[in-house]
């Protein structure tokens, strides 16, 4: 059983945010966006470890300090093949290594940075958490599974279950943000760097990587369509929709095997 907890709410926001659950979960779908604390708790139960599509029993308590308002089950909560982050037939380990610490330091985070990983996979997180200097990390994804997975293990890390371009500008602004799987955001890539335009501090940092590059980005759309639905950006495409957020491309890297493009936020 892996825990993850919801935003800091008072015990009327979390009978309300139950009740709102309960009415959605007669279409088995959870809505997203939520934070994901310490203060109250979501248990997600599941016989896999492995993030395939799967079907998971959730069950949500909450506890007042004066009166327990109750427990809420919800059946067949359906998440897409998120394997696709951690299955990689391209890279060797000592390769796969290599690729992720090039991306962290892309980041260039410092001791006092605020952090923001969009999609990360449980390898990515690992090594992120174990290399960074800064503390302050927020994880954004649509898999509730990985995320009581990163909360099971790390309680300190902020988790938000919604899409990138909703997170709450109160969390902000972030110093470095990491679109760690580019492809599976299925926004247009001029509506994602708008929105984090506007979440990012003077010089902050977008890093997008692809670790196995194109050449194995048309394998992946068609052994998993519904995760991967947008594509690798060009530099030329980049470079417009940069420079129209007042961005600029600091690395571009666009090799066969290997994603990587770092956008800096002019001062």
């Amino acid at each position: 059983m892996s825990i993850v907890s919801l935003a800091p709410l008072t015990a009327r926001q979390c009978f309300q945010y139950i009740q709102l659950r309960t009415q959605s979960a007669c279409s088995h779908h959870l809505s997203k966006g939520h934070c994901c604390s310490s203060s109250s708790f979501l248990s997600i139960s599941s016989q896999s470890h492995v993030l395939r599509p799967h079907k998971l029993s959730v069950r949500a308590t909450f506890e007042p300090a004066e009166e327990a308002i109750g427990v809420i089950d919800f059946e067949d909560l359906t998440e897409k093949d998120w394997s696709i982050l951690d299955i990689d037939e391209t890279n060797t380990k000592e390769e796969r290594n290599r690729k992720t610490d090039r991306i962290i330091s892309s980041g260039n985070i410092g001791n006092a940075s605020q952090v923001l990983v969009s999609l990360g996979s449980d390898d990515f997180m690992d090594k992120l958490i174990a290399t960074s200097p800064s503390e302050s990390l927020l994880l954004v994804h649509e898999s509730l599974f990985l995320l009581a997975s990163i909360k099971e293990k790390y309680d300190h890390i902020k988790c938000w279950h919604g899409e990138l371009i909703h997170v709450p500008q109160n969390w902000a602004p972030f110093d470095v943000i990491f679109l760690y799987f580019l492809p599976a955001l299925s926004f247009k890539l001029d509506d994602v760097v708008a929105a984090l335009a506007s979440r990012c501090s003077p010089g902050a940092r977008i890093v997008m990587s692809h670790l196995r590059g194109k050449q194995a980005l048309e394998q992946e759309r068609q052994r998993y369509p519904d995760v991967v639905v947008s594509d690798l950006p060009d530099q030329m495409t980049l470079e417009k929709v940069a420079a129209h957020h007042s961005f600029a491309i600091n690395e571009f890297v666009d090799e066969p095997g290997f994603y990587l493009a770092v956008l800096e936020l002019r001062a």
